[in-house]
């Protein structure tokens, strides 16, 4: 069995593209922002793309301490645990909008992003390999 240190580092690793990608929004969003006069809009969208890279990171630390100790998940546990990952997230976004309106609105935004970041990045390898599985069953039939 991992120890959480060690497992959340190699979480981390293996996330390496979407973190970069999101510390790439991060400074952007600070970036642009701050010469318009809206930097406080540039940090709350940059607190919700880290919200957003936090529970990616989270997910996959989760998954991988499952798969190490030999314990999959159930469905139902699985959603259980993205249900209480999602909520916290959420909780704390919210509570940072409806606090600082109306530029704590931008948190929900950046946590949006980096969730459609988050979606191409994992959907683009994902299509790959089906696309090849495909192919190979074609060949196979010919």
């Amino acid at each position: 069995m991992m120890t959480t240190a060690p497992a959340l580092a190699r979480s981390v690793r293996n996330q390496r593209r979407a973190l970069i990608m999101a510390g790439c929004l991060v400074v952007a969003a600070i970036w642009i922002s701050v010469p318009l006069g809206e930097w406080q809009s540039g940090l709350f969208l940059a607190i919700g793309i880290v919200l957003g890279a936090i529970n990616h990171v989270l997910t996959e630390h989760v998954l991988l301490r499952s798969v190490e100790a030999g314990d999959l998940p159930t469905r139902k546990q699985y959603a259980a645990s993205s249900l209480f990952r999602l909520m916290g997230v959420s909780l704390v976004a919210v509570a940072l909008a409806a606090f600082f309106w109306p530029h704590g609105a931008a948190v929900l935004f950046g946590l949006a992003i980096f969730h459609l970041i988050a979606l191409v990045l994992t959907g683009i390898p994902l299509l790959r390999e089906v696309r090849k599985e495909m192919s190979e069953q074609i060949e196979e039939k010919a």
